[in-house]
Formats: structure tokens, sequence, C-alpha cells
């Protein structure tokens, strides 16, 4: 009976991590794109509106979904309470939150490079970073959607499979 019910404990836990890593897989393009629609947000609060940079980013922190709303959160707060550069404010939001998401090293260094640019130019060069950036993420999206179509099934099936295995070899 006791052996039984390791089994089970077994199962259920590979099963589960195998579901978690799929749930990474699937993550990752939706805040992409949600990363995107954010960035095109920000072009339009700069291009139209002629809104202060620390208030658009509180009004992208309110329109977006966790956790790139704790992203624009901690950027707008950074740039309001502490005297620092734009670029450093940027880039301190990106190491406080960047381990919150589900975005990969590429993800990152094209978020490093925006912020090197942000707040440094005209509004028209701004807005060809910004397209620029979201050209990058596009590409970087297109990715992270191949992968999730090629592994999403298959961590699944090896979580499940893993624990079988280890059942197996223990019994």
């Amino acid at each position: 009976m006791i052996k039984l019910m390791g089994a089970v404990v077994i199962l259920i836990a590979t099963t589960w991590t195998g579901f978690e890593a799929s749930r990474h897989l699937n993550e990752r393009p939706r805040q992409l794109r949600q990363l995107k629609s954010a960035l095109q947000t920000l072009e339009a609060e700069i291009m139209f509106g002629h809104t202060p940079l620390h208030e658009a980013a509180r009004r992208l922190a309110s329109q977006t979904p966790k956790p790139l709303s704790w992203f624009f959160e901690v950027f707008a707060n950074k740039l309001t309470k502490c005297e620092t550069t734009v670029k450093a404010a940027w880039d301190e939001s990106l190491q406080e939150t960047w381990k919150l998401t589900a975005f990969k090293r590429g993800e990152l260094e094209i978020m490093k490079q925006f912020g090197e640019t942000l707040g440094r130019h005209d509004r028209i060069s701004q807005q060809k970073q910004i397209m620029l950036t979201l050209s990058h993420l596009e590409r970087e999206e297109m990715d992270a959607r191949d992968k999730q179509i090629k592994y999403e099934k298959m961590v699944k099936s090896l979580g499940f499979l893993s624990g079988l295995l280890i059942i197996i070899l223990l019994m």
C-alpha cells in the first residue's frame, strides 16, 4: 500500500513538473505580445500625447497585465522618486522584475538596448527606436512560438514518462 502511494506521489510530482515547464513555454509568446503592445502604447503616448515618460510608464503599468505592469510601475517610481537617469532607472527596473517574467536572455538584451536610447532623442528618432525594438521582439516572438509548438507536448509527456520510469526503477 505504501509503495502504491509513493508511486502515485512520484507520478503526480513529475507530471506536474512537466506541465509547469509547458506553461512556461506557453507564457513566453503571450508576454512578448503584451510587451509589444505596451511599447506601441508608449510610442503613441510619446508621439501623439506628448506625455512625460514617468506618466506614460504609470499609464502602461495600469493598462498591462502582470508581470509587465510591475516593470513599468517600478520604472515610473524610479523616475519620480530617485535622482537618476532614464537609462539607469530602466536597467534597475529590468534587473528587479526580469526574473518574474518568462522572457529569455535575448529579450533582456533587446530591452537593455532600447533603454539606452529611451529619452535621449527627439520624438521621431524615438519612434524609430521603438519600431526597431518591436521588429526585434517580433523575431523573438516567432522563435518562442516555434519552440512552444515544437516542445510543449513533448515536455508534458516527458514529465509523465519520467515519473513512470522512476516508479519502474524503484519497484
